[in-house]
């Protein structure tokens, strides 16, 4: 299977985004791995962005390549141990297309999944915009702006095979970071008077526990993480809107799953979340 080529268009791109001819080739490549729902090993050298603002920029004009609903956004190593394992010195961000957000419990088949990684994590739905502005946001206006708080789990995937030629973050950013669905669960009743950072999780695969966290241990609160994504997005003129969904980042790490088995992330008071890979 060959990797995309390039397709020789101008420089820019619709919109308010523009880009170099590598960018675009990237962002067309990336496409059509999405809309085909498959991967490649490797990427040519020369079409890894060069840092992350221009790995951001290819992750834009991705979403316009596709022409699909953004419903969401994806937030991952807030803390310097997740950062430490993705090669990342900061938080990092992607997209997340609407038809891949569902309510739990979710049943994927394990062949269609671009190395998928199932990660329990809390879901923030918007009630209102969080547009691009000149001042910082801060916590309590991101939380005035949640309408609900969701127990879920992250359906990552990665359009680049994880083997020796995996390339360098930027291509990874550039691809969402990693970006694929998420399984919601009901709202969190009352969530702005419980103890969402202290609540313990534990994940199960078929039964067995796996892994146990919380959100003060990976992220202090979900709303830290969205905080960071209100004001990113903001710096570079995207912003936030109301009905999105945010999945804040992950509380037990990852996992690479397998045909048969079914992930239950148990959120104690909070419900249970459940995806099955068949």
């Amino acid at each position: 299977m060959r990797p995309c080529r390039s397709t020789g268009l101008p420089q820019f791109f619709k919109g308010e985004v523009m880009s170099n001819p590598a960018e675009r080739e990237l962002a067309q490549c990336l496409a059509t791995l999405r809309r085909e729902g498959r991967q490649q090993s490797g990427l040519d050298p020369r079409l890894v962005p060069t840092d992350k603002e221009a790995a951001y920029r290819v992750a834009r004009l991705v979403e316009e390549e596709l022409g699909w609903e953004v419903g969401g956004w994806k937030i991952a190593a807030m803390k310097a141990e997740l950062q430490r394992e993705l090669r990342t010195d900061s938080p990092i961000y992607g997209r997340v297309y609407a038809s891949g957000i569902r309510p739990a419990p979710v049943t994927v088949e394990l062949a269609s999944q671009c190395s998928p990684i199932p990660e329990v994590e809390y879901q923030a739905r918007l009630g209102a915009d969080l547009p691009p502005r000149d001042r910082p946001y801060v916590v309590e206006e991101v939380a005035d702006a949640v309408t609900s708080l969701h127990t879920g789990i992250e359906l990552a995937e990665c359009r680049f095979v994880h083997d020796a030629a995996f390339p360098p973050l930027p291509a990874i950013l550039a691809d969402g970071a990693g970006s694929g669905g998420i399984a919601y669960g009901p709202a969190i009743e009352n969530w702005r008077s419980r103890d969402i950072a202290g609540q313990e999780v534990t994940l199960r695969c078929n039964g067995t526990v796996r892994r146990k966290g919380s959100a003060s241990a990976a992220l202090d609160h979900p709303l830290v993480p969205l905080t960071w994504l209100a004001n990113e997005l903001s710096r570079t003129r995207i912003g936030l809107k109301a009905g999105q969904f945010i999945s804040t980042g992950t509380l037990t790490g990852m996992l690479r799953p397998k045909s048969g088995e079914t992930y239950a992330a148990d959120f104690g008071p909070f419900g249970t979340v459940q995806v099955t890979y068949t």
